[in-house]
């Protein structure tokens, strides 16, 4: 981890997978011999409604839970980029599923990472890893951690029947990464 502590929201739709993303950072986090927390929110609905989770990461004591203004904001729908996107610190990072938010007027002061998530995900053939290419790309672009250490919690989190499933979310940390590398070249 490159800064002493971050702090992200992940937030989008309910079935997005949002949760999964937060738990896995703060499982690896935990793994890594980090300090975490990771705080869920949902809305009405689960699925389909929104959802978000706080995570925070740090080499020391976390002094508080809350996340006024996030280092980080993962927005993997409209509704979500509208509420978070003004929280987030000057110099900040915004990561979006560009696949759900077209013609947009993002703040300046931050870096901005669009990504065609959803089309990715398909060409993976499954939707549902549209969340850990998210997580690819996040931690290709903060350094938080080595896909190493999401690839041990994949290893605990599917496991009995769900097993078959670590590879494909693998492959998904792994185009995310390329996909900010090649915009970072």
């Amino acid at each position: 981890m490159k800064t002493n502590e971050e702090k992200l929201i992940v937030a989008g739709f309910g079935g997005q997978g949002v949760m999964l993303m937060g738990q896995v950072l703060s499982y690896a986090a935990t793994n890594e011999d980090l300090h975490t927390i990771w705080i869920p929110s949902y809305g009405p609905e689960t699925r389909g409604g929104t959802a978000n989770c706080s995570v925070i990461i740090a080499h020391t004591m976390i002094a508080s839970p809350v996340i006024s203004t996030p280092d980080t904001v993962i927005a993997m729908n409209l509704p979500s980029l509208q509420k978070f996107e003004k929280k987030i610190k000057p110099n900040g990072i915004l990561f979006v599923n560009s696949s759900l938010v077209k013609d947009y007027e993002y703040r300046s002061d931050i870096e901005v990472i669009p990504l065609d998530i959803n089309n990715l995900a398909l060409k993976l053939g499954n939707l549902k890893v549209a969340n850990m290419i998210m997580l690819g790309a996040y931690i290709e672009r903060t350094g938080v951690f080595e896909k190493e250490a999401l690839f041990t919690v994949f290893k605990k989190i599917f496991s009995g029947e769900k097993a078959k499933l670590i590879t494909l979310n693998e492959k998904a940390v792994e185009l995310g990464m390329s996909v900010v590398k090649k915009t970072k070249a």
